[in-house]
This record gives structure tokens, C-alpha cells and sequence, in this order.
């Protein structure tokens, strides 16, 4: 059997063999099952956490999604951008007729098989967001959605050969440095960081001989880390959180209400005119959006009702409001969740399925919210500078 993709290490008394895949290549399944059956390792090391290994496990997991949950846990903006880049991966794989992620599952199926314990050794998926979300600034976070928002949609296709050559270590390298020329703070966390996870965990793995599958990404960064210690307990913190969001989260819708209430006193109908600005301004921007995410007409008019006083607390956000509105008036069922997986091919998918047109009314009614509110204060500004 060819060596290609596979690299050996030995690690104290460990042997250790990382398989680097492409995670919608068909050859990179066959590849793991002939390896695991070959070499009968101890352990079977799986580019997966706790709840992606769930996922994977349990087909019917979408099933049990509570909509209503997503929204109060203020989590709906992170599950719409999971269902957009899973949507990417989904494509590539209908293209070459197998499933995502067909390389994991043959892992752990090969593993069960052998009677190898599998080992999760990817790092929680919710941790690497939120270090993702907290290394970019405000241009990168717009950059990195719209990027991923563009590659979702895109029509490209590639052929199952230049797939292959993807996990060709030269050409892996070229790609990763155009990856993080465009968004150089994502490569710590996306990469580095896991490279240092995966590389503890498969190193503690059970047994002298150890199978480790891959993305073909991990592989030159583990081969370096693995002869480290790593520290898990560090690599697993999330960060921590600034005070100057909430400082500013607080500033400034006190000091809008400051000035129409200063504006008012030196002369009401000034002071009327800013409050009815704030009002049509935050309130009409926020149910544009809930309509550009075609929401039911209740979901348009919650968007309306609350965002003039959700803008004036950091806490809340009329896309919450707007959200549950609409998934009480249009309840998801079982047979969108079903469908999730196709729906998520194409634009119009998004737009038609109950579960993700729940998604974009929160999404869109708060990024179109705080347009308003920022259009909205500026001319309560202006107003109080000409009453001066």
C-alpha cells in the first residue's frame, strides 16, 4: 500500500502513524480503513470533539434542536454560521457522492471493528470559535463573514484529482499561506492551537501504537508540536472577556438618552423630532431586516416595537424578539430539520427552510438593528449640537 499521506513518528515508546485526508475525499476513507486494518493499532486518535463525534453518531441529532433554546441562549448567529460552512463541505461532498466527514466515520467504524479505543482529540468546537471570534477585530469578523458567506454560494466545482493534490504537503503549505495572508489572526486558533491540542492527545493515547486521521492541515503542525508539552488545561480556557465592549455597551445609550433629554428641556419640539428620529430610524432599519430574511409579518412588527429600547440596552437585541416571533408563527418541524442538510445548498434553500429563516430573522433584524441605531444616534447628535 502507498505511504503517500501517511507519516510516521515515534514518541517515546509510542509509534505513532497520522493519516492527513481530505474531508470529502473518497480515497481518504478507503486509505484510513486499509491502514487501521493493517497496522491494529491500540488507539484510533479522530479529528473530532464530544459534540461533533455526536453528530456524527446520532443522524437524528437535528431533530432535537429547540429552536426556542437557540435563540435565548443567544447562539443563533454561531448555529447559522455552523449550518454556512458545513454547507460548503456538504456540496463538495454531494459532488463526489459521499458523505462529509466519510474519513472520521470510517475511523471510528474501522476502530470499533479492530477493537482500538478511540480517542476524541480535537479541541470543543465552541472554545475554538469563541478564540477564533475574540482574535479578530471588527474589519477581520466583516471580512471573515463576508468571505464565508461568498464560499457557501460559490458554484465552483473541483475535480476528485486536484481534491487529492489538496493533500499534498507543498501544496497544503501554499494554501495555508494565502489563508493567512488574508486573515493572519485565524491561523493561532484555527491551527496552531489544535495543532497543539491534537498533538498532546494523540501523544497520551492509549498503547505503543497509535492511528491518528487527520485533516492533511494538522499534519506538519503535529509532527513539530508532538515532541512538546503541551497544555491542555490553557489551550482549552476561553478567553476572557474585555470590559470596554460593556464600558461602551453602556456609554453610549446613556448618552443618547442624555442628549434628547437634554435637547428636550432647552426646547421640546426639538427634543420630540430626536426621540421620533431615534424611534423610526432604529425601529424601521431593524424590520427592513426582518423582511430581507422574509419574516412573518408579526416577526417584522416585533422587530419594529422592540428595537428603540433594545438599542438602549447592551443586553438585549430585537432580533431575539423578532426570532421568536417568527418561530412561534412558523414553527419549525421535524421534516425541516430533516431537510436542513439539501436546504443548505443554495441561497433560496436558506431562505425556504423553517429552521434557518428563524436564524436569519435573528441574524438579519440585529445587523440591520444596529445600522439603524448608529444612523439613528448620529441624528440625534446633530440635532442636539443645532438646539445648542
Amino acid at each position: 500500500m502507498s505511504e503517500e499521506n501517511i507519516t510516521r513518528l515515534h514518541v517515546n515508546d509510542k509509534e505513532i502513524i497520522l493519516i492527513g485526508t481530505a474531508h470529502v475525499s473518497r480515497q481518504s476513507a478507503e486509505q484510513v480503513k486499509e491502514v487501521i486494518d493493517r497496522e491494529q493499532p491500540d488507539s484510533v486518535c479522530i479529528e473530532l470533539d464530544e459534540q461533533r463525534y455526536q453528530s456524527i453518531i446520532d443522524n437524528n441529532k437535528w431533530k432535537q434542536t429547540d429552536i426556542f433554546k437557540v435563540i435565548k441562549d443567544k447562539k443563533a448567529t454561531l448555529l447559522l454560521m455552523n449550518l454556512a460552512i458545513s454547507s460548503f463541505q456538504n456540496r463538495m461532498a454531494k459532488q463526489f457522492d459521499i458523505k462529509p466527514g466519510q474519513e472520521m466515520i470510517q475511523g471510528i467504524a474501522s476502530a470499533n471493528e479492530n477493537g482500538a479505543e478511540i480517542v476524541l482529540a480535537d479541541r470543543n468546537i465552541q472554545t475554538t470559535f469563541s478564540r477564533i471570534w475574540h482574535n479578530l477585530g471588527w474589519t477581520g469578523k466583516i471580512q471573515l463573514l463576508t468571505s464565508v458567506f461568498f464560499s457557501i454560494f460559490s458554484k465552483d466545482t473541483i475535480t476528485e484529482e486536484e481534491m487529492e493534490n489538496m493533500k499534498s504537503k507543498d501544496t497544503l503549505n501554499a494554501v495555508l499561506a494565502e489563508f493567512t495572508e488574508s486573515f493572519p489572526k485565524l491561523k493561532t486558533p484555527l491551527i496552531d492551537e489544535r495543532d497543539q491540542y491534537l498533538a498532546q492527545k494523540i501523544k497520551e493515547a492509549p498503547g505503543k501504537k497509535i492511528v491518528a486521521v487527520l485533516g492533511a492541515a494538522h499534519v506538519p503542525g503535529i509532527t513539530k508540536e508532538i515532541h512538546k508539552e503541551q497544555d491542555l488545561v490553557k489551550l482549552s480556557a476561553l478567553p476572557p472577556k474585555s470590559i470596554v465592549p460593556k464600558i461602551i455597551g453602556w456609554a453610549i445609550p446613556i448618552l443618547i438618552v442624555a442628549l434628547i433629554v437634554i435637547t428636550f428641556i432647552a426646547n421640546p419640539s426639538a427634543g420630540f423630532d430626536q426621540a421620533l428620529s431615534w424611534v423610526l430610524w432604529t425601529g424601521s432599519m431593524a424590520a427592513v431586516g426582518a423582511a430581507v430574511a422574509l419574516g412573518h409579518p408579526l416577526a417584522i412588527l416585533a422587530a419594529f416595537i422592540t428595537a428603540p429600547v433594545t438599542a438602549l440596552h447592551p443586553i438585549l437585541a430585537s432580533g431575539w424578539f423578532s426570532g421568536l416571533a417568527q418561530a412561534y408563527t412558523k414553527r419549525p418541524t421535524i421534516a425541516d430539520f430533516e431537510s436542513l442538510s439539501e436546504d443548505v445548498f443554495t441561497i433560496k434553500g436558506f431562505w425556504r427552510n423553517k429552521v434557518t429563516r428563524v436564524l436569519l430573522v435573528v441574524v438579519l433584524t440585529n445587523l440591520f438593528g444596529s445600522l439603524g441605531t448608529f444612523i439613528g444616534g448620529a441624528d440625534v447628535i446633530r440635532v442636539f449640537f443645532q438646539n445648542l
